[in-house]
């Protein structure tokens, strides 16, 4: 018979297979299973996944709330378990399914924090133009907001991802696909400026596609971009609960207002769901590139 862990690798590998997951969120799935695994040893006594039951998930899950989880970590773990039981069922590696029972936890829906213009403009403004850390940053911030990429989208972009002649650049979607975006001008001039005054003239680093270098000459990384964020919000007064996330919102909140049609501003945003734009009646579909150009504040 095989392992615990062994059927939790092909959980895995069947997710990224099937349905194009980030590794972000395989290593999601991957810590919150191996935390179910362990438990299952250690206070249940369970070494095969045909012993586990019904008392066994309910017990995870109390234990769970024991420790404080919060509602949401509890929705995202039971639903990984329930996910889980459901593949074991469904490959014949057990016979039952002992999570049908559990409910997930509910979390009321948070609102995400949104900029004003005039607060994005201030953040946008914040790195020195004089230094080529600050050229970077400022290149980094218009392209987060200029796209509404995620920060994950941002670190991986290459030189060769960008076309500023034709104003766009390409990134992945992070579920196997790309999508092609349109740049405004102020961040065509950001990007320009810091490839033509700091990225071409560094001759130190690690990989020559990499667009964005930390200071050893290598790919910047989500952690480190976090921590750039972080000083400007300082530095701005903005506040320390600002994220990229808050400027994916805050952008998505702006071309909304300015009248760009929901399913627009999903594609734009470059997500598979369409709730949205379900959510909302709206006029025929425009072109990404003309919505863009007529509702984007720094276009």
């Amino acid at each position: 018979m095989r392992s615990m862990q062994e059927q939790l690798n092909d959980f895995l590998n069947g997710l990224k297979r099937e349905r194009g997951l980030s590794m972000n969120t395989l290593d999601a799935y991957r810590r919150d299973l191996i935390q179910y695994i362990d438990f299952l040893k250690t206070e249940a006594g369970c070494r095969f996944w045909t012993q586990v039951t019904e008392i066994h998930v309910m017990k995870y899950l109390y234990w769970l709330r024991d420790k404080g989880s919060a509602p949401a970590t509890l929705a995202r773990k039971a639903a990984a378990v329930r996910g889980f039981h459901r593949f074991l069922l469904r490959k014949h590696q057990t016979d039952r399914d002992p999570s049908y029972a559990i409910e997930v936890p509910r979390v009321e829906p948070k609102y995400p924090s949104i900029l004003s213009i005039g607060e994005i403009e201030t953040l946008l403004d914040a790195p020195d133009k004089g230094s080529d850390a600050g050229r970077r940053d400022r290149a980094m911030l218009e392209l987060l907001y200029a796209t509404g990429m995620r920060v994950s989208e941002l670190v991986l972009l290459d030189l060769n991802d960008l076309n500023l002649m034709m104003g766009f650049v390409r990134c992945s979607a992070g579920k196997g696909s790309e999508r092609v975006i349109p740049l405004g001008s102020k961040a065509r001039q950001a990007v320009q400026l810091y490839i033509t005054e700091v990225r071409e003239k560094t001759d130190r680093c690690s990989d020559r596609q990499a667009l964005f270098l930390n200071h050893q000459g290598r790919r910047i990384t989500r952690q480190g971009f976090w921590k750039i964020l972080k000083r400007y919000a300082q530095e701005t007064g903005i506040g320390a609960s600002l994220s990229p996330e808050t400027l994916r919102h805050s952008l998505e909140a702006h071309l909304l207002e300015n009248g760009a049609d929901p399913e627009s501003v999903e594609e734009l945003m470059g997500r598979t769901d369409k709730l949205a734009s379900q959510r909302y009646p709206r006029p025929a579909k425009e072109r990404l590139k003309d919505v863009y150009a007529r509702c984007h504040p720094r276009a």
